[in-house]
């Protein structure tokens, strides 16, 4: 399995396109515009209190206030008062909460009003982006992720990822973390940190700490809000996050961040240095690997899959639609049953990846095509919740409805990815625009090839005007490709009774080519 990271630098952002086996399955954004990331850490004033919703709005400098839920203050939220309140003024010089006595716990279920008050000053962490009409929300709960462990003051609890399942391994890790953290200091064990040695585990903690130590200096005479921690460069936190030994390249058309990557590549696998390469040709990056017709193919309401069958992803306020069709497709199959199965386990594969790449959150609602047989309907949520093992967002997925629907909430933490796919209509409609059919076009070229194959010697194509003049316009034109490639010439006749997915191959007596 290849796995490949391509990057491109641009005056105002960063785009990071994540390969596997060369096929795009995340796609992530760095704006210089974006203050406000998951994991920045500021200090701010409480705005108020408000015992109804049990939360306080707080001034982080965002237009809108920041949300933060009595569930986040997190039990030791006393002493971080009381060591912001020390900090701030002067009187505590020393940052390693060894000799800092801390205060009681609050009450898990206690309210809001009794824990802060108006213009309190307070240190809290961005753990969901502002998203359409809301401000972040935040937690005063903190916690410093690194690449093997994540430090969290003001707690003294050792925490081991869910996803190492070995029992001899997790008290291995347990017993160096212990002997490691300092007082007052709580750590979680991330995966990756399954059979690295205490030497690995003790340079990522002090690490931690000095990043620590150089945000509590700020807090003395700091401005109120502003950011005392900022979450490393989004090309450091994506590696610091995915990267492992299964990753086959890293492609950067930036030499400053060339340099930046191959260094942090260097400092945590060295092994790896290698795979970073510098991309110099004039060709567009994204064009070379093939990532930009991918976006395309990928981002709109409507998206193609193998076979002709295709998924309809409608996006509203509250939830997420996705639809399965089995499209135009001809099918081998011996009854609706098993076409309607094989359908649902290629719409799944490509969900699971729809979900990552749009970064999709909160509640999808997937309609399946309806299968009569248990067993299947199994199979087929068998098959989707595999698919979804290596989403790193939280997720819950429920086995199918009566209906046959299934349901998924997601968690959402940043801004869905939204990518504009339509284009012009063809028709010169003013204003008027069609999706981009480059999906469609691919499905027609895989069909094309397999009637070649088995020496068709003249084949008409019947399809939607759109897409018929998609075909033949512009030198050298699709159509013209086709012949240069088979040596043999393709009719192709628009049919406006035609929805805009469907077409049909005919052969030289005009019988459909089934």
């Amino acid at each position: 399995m290849d796995k490949e990271l391509i990057i491109r630098s641009s005056s105002d952002n960063v785009d990071f396109a994540l390969l596997k086996d060369g096929k795009l399955i995340e796609l992530q954004k760095d704006e210089d515009s974006n203050d406000f990331s998951v994991g920045d850490v500021f200090i701010a004033k409480i705005r108020k209190a408000v015992p109804g919703l049990n939360a306080a709005f707080v001034n982080v400098g965002y237009e809108k206030d920041a949300f933060l839920h009595y569930h986040d203050l997190g039990p030791k939220l006393p002493s971080l008062l009381k060591f912001i309140k020390r900090v701030s003024t002067g009187k505590l010089k020393d940052f390693t909460l060894k000799d800092f006595p801390f205060e009681k716990d609050i009450e898990k279920d206690g309210k809001i009003t009794d824990a802060l008050k108006s213009n309190q000053s307070l240190l809290v962490q961005i753990v969901k982006e502002p998203i359409s009409t809301k401000g972040p929300r935040i937690s005063s709960e903190l916690s410093i992720a690194g690449r093997y462990i994540v430090l969290v003051p003001f707690s003294n609890r050792i925490s081991i990822s869910q996803k190492i399942e070995d029992r001899e391994e997790k008290d291995r890790l347990k017993r160096l973390v212990k002997s490691i953290t300092p007082q007052g200091f709580g750590v979680i064990v991330r995966t990756v940190a399954q059979g690295k040695k205490v030497a690995e585990l003790d340079k990522d903690l002090q690490n931690l700490l000095s990043r620590w130590t150089a945000m509590c200096k700020k807090l003395h005479r700091a401005h109120h809000p502003s950011k005392v921690l900022g979450e490393m460069n989004k090309a450091s936190s994506i590696l610091r996050d995915i990267f492992n030994d299964t990753f086959t390249g890293i492609t950067v058309d930036d030499e400053e961040l060339y340099y930046q990557i191959k260094d942090y590549v260097q400092e945590i696998a060295p092994k790896k240095e290698s795979i970073v390469k510098l991309y110099q040709s004039k060709v567009p990056i994204f064009e070379k690997y093939g990532i930009e017709r991918q976006i395309k193919t990928s981002f709109g309401k409507t998206v193609s899959m193998a076979k002709g069958a295709y998924l309809v992803i409608e996006h509203t306020e509250a939830l997420h639609v996705v639809d399965v069709n089995s499209g135009n497709r001809s099918n081998k199959a011996n009854n609706q049953e098993d076409t309607a199965l094989e359908v649902n386990l290629i719409a799944a594969t490509e969900i699971a990846r729809q979900l990552r790449l749009r970064d999709m959150g909160g509640i999808i609602v997937v309609d399946f095509i309806d299968m009569t047989n248990a067993e299947n309907r199994q199979k087929l949520f068998n098959h989707f919740r595999d698919e979804m093992k290596d989403d790193r967002a939280k997720h819950k997925i429920l086995p199918p409805s009566k209906f046959g629907l299934i349901q998924i909430t997601r968690q959402r933490v940043r801004p869905e990815m939204n990518i504009k796919t339509r284009e012009e209509n063809p028709n010169g409609i003013n204003g008027a625009e069609v999706e981009a059919p480059i999906g469609l076009i691919q499905t027609i070229n895989h069909d094309l090839e397999k009637l070649f194959k088995k020496d068709y010697k003249k084949v008409t194509l019947n399809t939607h005007p759109f897409i018929a003049a998609f075909l033949t316009k512009g030198f050298p034109s699709i159509r013209s490709k086709w012949f240069l490639e088979h040596k043999k010439w393709v009719k192709i006749l628009p049919r406006d009774a035609y929805t805009y997915l469907e077409y049909h191959f005919f052969d030289k007596d005009g019988n459909q080519i089934k």
